[in-house]
């Protein structure tokens, strides 16, 4: 009679000693806005602090999960994790911006400004922000924004060129505001 001993290491099987069935597939995480490779991860106040409001509520929603089901348990705690990990690499690359300390006649990060086209007389506002916080039905635009860059270091009265797909659109600016 022989004896097999099998040593674990790290408390930890071999995936070839584990049924199919309990083979759990590795959750996808959403990715986060793009921020451009090396662009500067810009924050307003604002976004800072929701950015900071998102990681609360994620620890409190991984603290709040139950023992009912122990492979959802862990797939969802993997799930918040990832989340968590990725909002922990904006947080920690942020810098903030005061919008009140920018030039307050010039279109810069943190502006709210509204502006029209020449073509058609429609009016717009938009405050450009970081990547993280950008919501455009909160009007809010992020600083990569193909408008936003039309329109940065443009002062009230004068003229942006924004290109959109194939064709090109004027934009005036008509006020400029930092709250």
């Amino acid at each position: 009679m022989s004896i097999l001993l099998i040593f674990i290491e790290n408390d930890e099987m071999s995936r070839g000693f584990v049924k199919e069935e309990d083979q759990e597939e590795a959750p996808i995480i959403p990715p986060r806005a793009a921020l451009p490779a090396g662009a500067t991860n810009y924050v307003t106040p604002v976004g800072m602090e929701e950015l900071l409001e998102e990681k609360r509520q994620l620890e409190q929603e991984r603290a709040a999960l139950g023992p009912e089901n122990e492979m959802e348990r862990r797939r969802a705690q993997a799930v918040i994790d990832g989340k968590v990990k990725l909002l922990n690499e904006r947080i920690n690359s942020a810098r903030i911006i005061q919008p009140k300390e920018q030039a307050q006649e010039e279109v810069r990060f943190g502006a709210l400004v509204e502006f029209a086209g020449l073509e058609k007389e429609l009016t717009q506002k938009f405050q450009i922000v970081g990547v993280d916080e950008a919501d455009v039905k909160k009007q809010k635009i992020a600083f990569v924004a193909p408008i936003a860059r039309a329109l940065t270091g443009k002062k009230a009265g004068e003229t942006a060129e924004f290109v959109m797909g194939a064709s090109s659109k004027k934009l005036k600016i008509l006020n400029i505001n930092y709250n």
